[in-house]
Order: structure tokens, then sequence, then C-alpha cells
């Protein structure tokens, strides 16, 4: 199977060739743990644990991390406003953050680097670039020359004269040029500080993810992500660094996600225009908001509306029932084929192979429910048949993250279910009915 993938970075669908044979290297930006994050910041959460499940899904070892951002601006803020350390709001939300994770029923990560336990690195690193003429040290701040930087907008296909600087801090007038970014600030606040060759101080935001990504990958990587927001300044920023150190775009893939609007406007913490992702994962299942991204295409935008969500439920409901059937009927009757061909599945990998294209392979899944639909409402079960859809159903589901909470039957359990059945098949509604309101009672779930 050739997977294809739209690169950012050439604009063009491409065929996927990983560096190391069976093996996926894969970072994206984590978030700035300073709030709890919304549904838009959720959308990368979602796509990219499920890039990482069809990659592992086909045999690849998947070495996939994402970093946290711990010092910021906007976390010294709230460290000042809640009367606590930015360490401690840090912890906060880092955990929050990975409970949402955990919510989202997220493969676990090969690692999630932290901006405060890379410090060492980061000031090594712009040191690196001072000593080879692209950054400067002007006033109180070390600046990364723009223009010295091959290729500039490589990957925003901005012209550089036409750019305003990138960058989460302010325009300071010892700039040698307008668009050129800070990489370490000198600062007089309360914050937390760092020694460093340029003064006491702490990174800008575009260096760690080129820091980390050298620490732990060693080099180019296969996949770089995140969303589509961060393409410029943050990406690009990262190219110009690396083209610079290394002469090296980072990644041979960058895969970008769109984002999800709220009522057409994009999603703010700032604004307070946001959908909480816990609160999400507190009124709703989490299967059901996972369907609800995954059904479309990752790079196109999501316009969220309550009533979007209600119909990912009775969508994800369906795709339960059925499963849960189907999975009951096996159990009872105590079939396992393992090893069944699967029906449905090489089509819907497939479609996952070509650029992710969730929006047909839902639609091949809904071709497999109904042809399981009809399978169980004959008298006659075909078991065979019946198993292979099990496999194929079971291995979509485990892709898109997915997975029906179905506990196994104990021996009580199902000895009343199998009773239930043969009531019905004796046309012994009385008794049928007797033994179907024991097994609500029981909490069984068939």
């Amino acid at each position: 199977m050739q997977i294809k993938l739209y690169n950012s970075l050439t604009n063009k669908i491409e065929d996927f060739k990983p560096i190391k044979e069976g093996e996926v290297s894969m970072y994206v930006c984590g978030p700035t743990v300073y709030n709890d994050i919304h549904i838009g910041n959720a959308r990368p959460v979602v796509f990219f644990d499920m890039v990482h499940r069809f990659f592992d899904y086909l045999g690849y070892n998947v070495k996939y991390v994402s970093n946290f951002t711990d010092i910021d601006d906007k976390i010294i803020k709230k460290a000042s406003e809640l009367s606590i350390t930015e360490e401690e709001v840090a912890e906060k939300y880092i955990n929050a953050y990975l409970d949402v994770c955990r919510g989202f029923n997220c493969m676990p990560y090969y690692a999630n680097p932290r901006v405060t336990n890379t410090i060492d690195q980061i000031t090594d690193y712009i040191k690196q670039l001072v000593d080879l003429g692209y950054a400067y040290q002007s006033g109180d701040n070390v600046y990364f020359r723009v223009r010295k930087a091959k290729q500039y907008g490589i990957l925003s296909n901005q012209q550089l004269d036409n750019l305003e600087a990138g960058s989460r801090i302010s325009i300071e007038s010892g700039k040698e040029d307008p668009s050129d970014f800070v990489l370490w600030k000198l600062t007089s606040d309360d914050g937390k500080k760092w020694n460093s060759p340029f003064g006491k101080g702490r990174p800008g935001w575009h260096t760690e993810c080129c820091v980390m990504i050298n620490d732990i990958f060693k080099g180019q990587i296969d996949i770089h992500g995140g969303g589509n927001d961060l393409k410029f300044p943050h990406h690009e920023n990262e190219i110009a660094q690396e083209m610079c150190m290394h002469d090296s775009t980072i990644a041979n893939y960058w895969l970008h996600n769109a984002r999800i609007d709220l009522a057409g406007e994009k999603m703010s913490k700032s604004l307070g225009n946001v959908v909480w992702a816990k609160d999400l994962l507190e009124k709703y299942p989490y299967q059901a908001v996972r369907l609800m991204i995954l059904s479309n295409h990752y790079r196109q935008s999501i316009a969220y509306k309550e009533d979007l969500i209600e119909r990912s439920c009775t969508e994800w409901e369906k795709i339960n029932r059925a499963y849960l059937s189907l999975h009951r009927e096996l159990e009872l009757a105590d079939v396992n084929f393992e090893g069944a061909e699967e029906v449905f599945l090489p089509e819907f990998l497939n479609n996952m192979a070509d650029d992710f294209n969730t929006p047909n392979a839902f639609t091949t899944m809904f071709k497999l429910l109904k042809e399981i639909n009809t399978s169980m409402r004959t008298a006659v079960k075909d078991y065979q048949v019946l198993a292979t859809y099990k496999n194929s159903l079971s291995a979509m589901l485990n892709i898109l993250g997915m997975i029906p909470d179905v506990k196994p039957l104990n021996k009580e359990e199902k000895e009343i279910l199998l009773a239930w059945k043969k009531a019905r098949a004796e046309k012994n509604f009385e008794l049928a009915d007797e033994l179907r309101a024991k097994i609500t009672e029981m909490g069984i779930k068939f």
C-alpha cells in the first residue's frame, strides 16, 4: 500500500517514504500551558493520534513526540493572577491537557519534552547561531537575522518584504530588520529567568521545537505537524533556523490541519469564544467527539455547532449498537475466527492512505454497518461471515480511536442472555420479557 500525504512544504500530494524503513518519526507542536484547551486546540490532538494509530496498525514503529511550552508571557501573567508560581500553572495545565488526551483515548506519546528542561540546549543552539552570524545581540535581546536565512518563506509562500515581524514578542527598536525575531529576551519582570551567555532571561518561542527535535531525533524527521495557524510565523521560523544551522527543512513532510470555527469566527481564548474540550468530553461520548472531528477531512475547516455534535452522537450510536450486537452474537455462540478474511477493510485502508481521506473512510465503514445489520436480522446466522465483519469493524474503529466500551460477559450474564434468546426462538414471549427485564436490571449491554 502506497501512503500519500499532502506536504505543506511543497503544496502537493507526495508518496510517503520514511527515512528509516519500518519507522515513522513525527513531531507535533504541543500547547502553551496557561489554560485548558478548546475543541479547536483538540483537533490536532485527535487527528495526529489517528495518524499515529494508522501507521501503528500498518506495523510501523512510530516515535510520536509533542512538546509543552511551559514558560511564556501568558503563563507568567496567569501565575500573577492566581498568586501561584509559573511551575504550578504549567503543571496544572499539563495535567489538564493529558487528562483530555486520555479522555480522547489517545495512544501514549513517545516523549513530551518541556522547554524548562531544555534551556541548556536552547542557549547552546542560540550561541551557535550568533557565532555563525545568523543571530545577534542588540540591547537586551538576541535576534535572528531573517534575511540571512536561505529560502525564507518556503513554507508559508510569502515574500519576505511583505511580511510583518512574526513573533509573540513585540517589535523592538534594536532590531536590524523589522522581520527579525527574538531568540532570547532579557526581562525585568517577576517571571522565571535563566543564566545564559547573553544575560539572564528566557527563550523566545520559535527555537524550542528545533532544539527538541534535534535532541530527541538527532536530525531530519519524517513528519512535522500542527494547526494551520502555526504555519506562519512559528513553523516558518523553525525552518529558517534549521536551514542556517543544518541546511535542513526539519521534516520531509509537513502536515497542517485546518481549524474549528465557532459561529463563523476563529476560536480564541482571549476573546472567550471557545468550547472547552473537557466540557464536551463530560457531556458526550468521546467517540462521538472524535467522529465529529475525523469525519471532516483534516485540511478542511469545521464550523462547530451544537447540532453538529448531536448528529455525531446519533451516528456513533448506530456504530456502537451494530458493534455491540455483533460482538454479543459471536460471544454467545462462542465463535472466534481471528484469522478470518477482512471485508471492506482494504477499501477503508486505501482511503486512509490517500492523505487520510476520513470522509471516504467513514462511507466505507457505514457500508460495512449496513451489511452487519442485514446479516444480524437473518434467522440463521453465518458466523464465519459475522466474524469477518467483526474483524474489519474492530480494525477500523481502532485506527479511528473510537473503541466501543464492551465488557466480556461473565458466566451468569452469558447464561441469562442465552436463556432469553432461547425463549424468543421458542416464541415464549412471557418468559422472554421477564428475562429481558432481569437483563436490563443487571445492566448488561447487548
